[in-house]
């Protein structure tokens, strides 16, 4: 097992503080980023001074440096409020900032990492397209190399930060798939570069303030300098080894989530009353908080578990993919569970269980669907199966 860079006394700290932001800073402006539609800018400031935008970027290039282990504690405190405040920095600790980590160049991380870690530069995750989401092989953006530059084309869909990002991770083929790999490289393309246009913001049904976009890349030019990795067939491994990795993140965000909908949802029947009686005196209600309790015990067992595995290296495949699929699925029973308990109340705007009904219908779709979790768990079971029979 690798040691942590950040000894648990200190990690401790961080925890104390980020949990501190979150309740005190965050929580009471949370109807502010809804109507606004925006992370205010003095939440941002102050994020970025507590190294929120590189919380898992090593300390070598400027970050805070926590394992995996840590990040998931880190993002459940991360879940319990607005969405958007964890989604603001997420992509540079997660699915962008993990591929340069992982498979940058020395050159490479030195030009990016520091300034992604003190959130100077938004990060973006290109990856998905209008017929490409959860599995990339049928990606269409091409880059087609001229001279020692490439030229890159084509679309991306959903791309978070888009609309404030200043660098794209950009993922696209640069052959087709064949014997030597999948033909996929990724390249880093800043925003400004000629060529690439960021389209309107998407218009969501819920996780107001976190911000999506098409981009598009028109014979965007970049060096070959661009290329991460300096090679062409690490684009399939490093998509699946960040979008494995932010599974875990995502599951533990899952887990804050539905711990926010349980103290709703106990607060709410220790104090509302039927006929005079408080409904939480009802069994029926104590059953659907009952309910509410195991899911989220479970999930934070599960995420806990799943973290560190990825940390000692015995399980970077199956863990991330099981976690994702129970706590995603668990955080909708249980917000679903909060409104119902709310009953009437809970379908208004300005109560919280509304809000958190919305946000979490998204953690089921992005990062890869409940569906390609259960087909990477079901196939690489089978596989290894058959693989000990040979």
């Amino acid at each position: 097992m690798t040691t942590a860079e950040v000894s648990d006394e200190d990690f401790g700290e961080i925890l104390a503080q980020t949990r501190h932001f979150v309740r005190t800073s965050v929580v009471p402006r949370e109807q502010e980023i809804l109507v606004d539609d925006r992370v205010p800018d003095d939440l941002r400031d102050q994020a970025k001074k507590m190294g929120l935008f590189g919380y898992a970027i090593p300390q070598q290039w400027g970050g805070l440096g926590l394992n995996l282990a840590q990040d998931v504690e880190l993002a459940m405190e991360l879940g319990y409020t607005s969405m958007a405040v964890r989604s603001m920095f997420g992509t540079n600790n997660g699915i962008a900032g993990q591929v340069l980590v992982g498979f940058g160049t020395d050159e490479q991380k030195s030009r990016w990492l520091e300034p992604i870690a003190t959130g100077d530069v938004v990060a973006a995750f290109a990856l998905t397209e209008p017929g490409a989401g959860s599995n990339p092989s049928g990606l269409r953006t091409k880059a087609v190399r001229d001279g020692d530059d490439w030229i890159i084309n084509g679309q991306k869909r959903f791309i978070t930060n888009a609309p404030t990002a200043n660098l794209f991770i950009v993922f696209a083929r640069t052959r087709p798939a064949d014997d030597e790999g999948a033909g996929i490289a990724v390249f880093l393309v800043p925003a400004d570069a000629p060529g690439v246009v960021v389209g309107s913001k998407d218009a969501k049904m819920g996780q107001e303030g976190a911000w999506t976009a098409d981009v598009s890349f028109d014979d965007v030019r970049v060096p070959g300098a661009a290329l991460i990795g300096g090679d062409e067939d690490i684009g399939y491994r490093a998509a699946m080894i960040s979008l494995a990795r932010g599974r875990v993140h995502i599951a533990a965000v899952a887990v804050g989530t539905a711990q926010r909908a349980l103290d709703e949802s106990v607060a709410y029947a220790a104090t509302a009353t039927q006929g005079g009686t408080p409904i939480g005196n009802f069994q029926l209600v104590q059953a659907m908080i009952a309910d509410q309790q195991t899911g989220v015990l479970a999930g934070r067992a599960l995420v806990r578990d799943t973290a560190r595995l990825w940390v000692t290296g015995e399980d970077r495949r199956i863990a991330p993919s099981a976690a994702k699929l129970f706590c995603t699925e668990m955080v909708g029973k249980v917000a679903d569970l909060a409104v119902q308990i709310h009953g009437g109340s809970g379908y208004m705007r300005e109560v919280p269980v509304e809000r958190i009904y919305r946000d979490v219908r998204l953690l089921r779709l992005y990062e890869g669907t409940s569906e390609i979790q259960r087909l990477i768990i079901g196939s690489n079971l089978v596989k290894a199966a058959q693989k000990a029979r040979a």
